[in-house]
């Protein structure tokens, strides 16, 4: 019985990582970010400018705005969010603290 649940557990772990692996490639390459001001200073000492960038919903793109926050570490460096084209598409690639 230990045996087939631990098949059953492999087996739901190879799927999720399938899963979590898949790309969306949208067709439509992204427009650019729309005019507006941002902040000049940080609201605080040690707050860092994370751009804005254009999230796709399934149909179209959607703006989401950028925003001061503090990073997780003294020395991190935000790699801002970005499209990238694939194929005839284009991928998305989450922001992340370097």
């Amino acid at each position: 019985m230990k045996s087939l649940f631990r098949c059953i557990a492999l087996l739901l772990l190879a799927l999720t990582a399938q899963v979590t692996l898949a790309q969306v490639v949208v067709r439509v390459p992204p427009p650019p970010p729309p005019r507006g001001a941002i902040a000049v200073r940080p609201p605080r000492p040690g707050f860092v400018w994370t751009p804005g960038y254009q999230r796709w919903n399934g149909r179209r793109y959607v703006w989401v705005p950028g925003r001061w926050v503090r990073p997780p570490r003294r020395s991190a460096v935000w790699v801002a969010p970005a499209w990238r084209p694939h194929g005839n598409g284009w991928t998305f690639r989450n922001g992340y603290w370097r």
